[in-house]
């Protein structure tokens, strides 16, 4: 698989447009309830083909591909157009778009939630991670971590994806744009590129190097040594912290580490006080004050500082939702900022705050490696003030309220029941209702289950046929099951 060469190839970039290359860009996709559909609500067509391969998907438990996004260039958040991940205009598909029509890169594609396509849906103690990372012959190209199940699933148009579609809006595996999603993409130099795929190989990421759809090996030889330990099991229990040539520093988290995700996070950057949006679903971690350790814990880490769990945000004076649930108003993006206003740090992460803080924290006979405690995943860390001050706006709002841990390190209020689904911190079905959002009355109503989900609002509803009320069962199943 090392039988190309990117020789002559410059080295691939994050993108603000097409041609537009950029250092960094962040990416944030809405969840169908706050803004629906891609420019002003309009749907995509379905059947129509997507530009990595697939065809629009009906989705009729939600769909969203609007999107804010900033930049190097721009590091404050401005809304988007077109579909994003759809077109070769937009960030993302641009970004994206310049790997997979160019052939000669190298690349190296990990996902948990791939469903078989090409590789098996992996759960714990594997990785609960996401991405894809390219470069040239000189090691030279960008790291883009995504938050999305099952996308991308090639990086080539040489080994497209077979059985499933790879363009966002196609995939049909999982409703990936159903939810808020997040993507973060870094330029990088061959020594970043040596710190990644250590990272990677330490977190457990879900790969396989002997399937090209997601697996280009080449450029120097160290990295092909590199690429060739990814798709294990680490044993690892140290969880590490290199700073990027960019300034960006990337913190990875072993599986046999049990800690509770955030709370290393802010450990590892000096007890930092945060708020953090991810897909907060049970067993769900609450907001911590920072006055107690939690038990499930290593002394090598430090001291975590107060974690604020962000239930809602907002948009224009959208309300967004930001827990985890089933339905279209919530949130599958992990995103952590300071709460020091003098510290402008922005953390874009793998994982979820699920979990517990000491044994039996979210159901009796919980242990410390439950859910998203037992496996691992990276987060970069960037800071910069316009983003951190437009983060801090878009997650503005409620928060969930702490959660004690006694001086013993047993939960002071053990509430609950083992979940149903195997906790393993995935985005999972729940049984919460959807927040509403406060401009839409179209929304409040898009708070049952998937089958019962209303049309888009500019199509006219209709009974749901026979075959598609299975696939949306199928989907459920899915979600549910992991």
């Amino acid at each position: 698989m090392s039988n190309r060469t990117g020789s002559a190839l410059p080295a691939p970039s994050p993108m603000a447009g097409k041609n537009q290359p950029v250092e960094w860009l962040f990416v944030y996709k809405f969840n169908g309830a706050s803004f629906p559909g891609c420019d002003n609500g309009v749907y995509p067509t379905p059947g129509t083909p997507g530009i990595f391969g697939g065809t629009v998907q009906t989705y009729p438990a939600g769909h969203s591909q609007q999107y804010v996004f900033a930049t190097s260039k721009n590091p404050a958040l401005v809304k988007g157009t077109g579909c994003v991940g759809a077109t070769p205009n937009d960030p993302l598909g641009a970004t994206f778009g310049q790997v997979y029509n160019t052939p000669g890169y190298f690349y190296v594609l990990w996902n948990d939630q791939f469903y078989g396509n090409p590789i098996a849906t992996q759960s714990s103690p594997w990785g609960h991670s996401k991405g894809m990372v390219a470069w040239n012959d000189a090691g030279e190209g960008f790291v883009m971590q995504v938050s999305t199940p099952s996308w991308p699933g090639s990086a080539s148009s040489v080994n497209p994806r077979m059985n499933d579609g790879n363009t966002l809006g196609c995939v049909s595996s999982d409703d990936d744009i159903e939810v808020a999603q997040h993507f973060f993409a870094l330029k990088i130099n061959k020594s970043d590129l040596s710190s990644i795929l250590k990272a990677l190989i330490n977190s457990s990421v879900v790969t396989d190097i002997t399937q090209p759809e997601i697996v280009q090996n080449g450029g120097p030889s160290d990295i092909q040594a590199l690429v060739n330990q990814l798709g294990k099991q680490s044993s690892s229990t140290a969880a590490t912290m290199v700073t990027l040539s960019s300034g960006v520093q990337l913190i990875s988290k072993p599986s046999a580490l049990n800690v509770p995700v955030w709370q290393m996070v802010s450990a590892k950057l000096n007890s930092l006080p945060m708020r953090v949006a991810s897909w907060w679903a049970s067993p769900q971690i609450y907001s911590t004050d920072g006055k107690s350790m939690p038990s499930c814990w290593s002394a090598s880490l430090g001291k975590p500082g107060p974690v604020e769990i962000a239930t809602t945000g907002n948009w224009a004076g959208t309300t967004i939702g930001l827990e985890g649930g089933d339905g279209d108003g919530y949130n599958h993006a992990k995103i952590g900022i300071s709460k020091d206003s003098s510290k402008p740090v922005c953390v874009f992460g793998d994982m979820n705050q699920q979990g517990g803080l000491c044994p039996g924290y979210a159901y009796a006979n919980q242990k410390c490696n439950s859910s998203q405690n037992g496996r691992g995943g990276t987060f970069y860390v960037l800071n910069n003030a316009a983003l951190f001050k437009s983060l801090s706006q878009l997650l503005a709002g409620q928060s969930a309220p702490v959660k004690p841990v006694t001086p013993d390190g047993t939960s002071s209020s053990v509430t609950g029941t083992a979940p149903a689904s195997s906790p393993t911190g995935t985005k999972t079905a729940s049984k919460k209702k959807a927040p509403v959002k406060k401009k839409s009355k179209t929304s409040a109503k898009k708070t049952a289950k998937a089958k019962r989900k209303l049309a888009p609002k500019n199509k006219k509803a209709k009974p749901a046929s026979k075959a598609k009320k299975t696939a949306v069962k199928k989907k459920a199943k899915k979600k549910t099951r992991r």
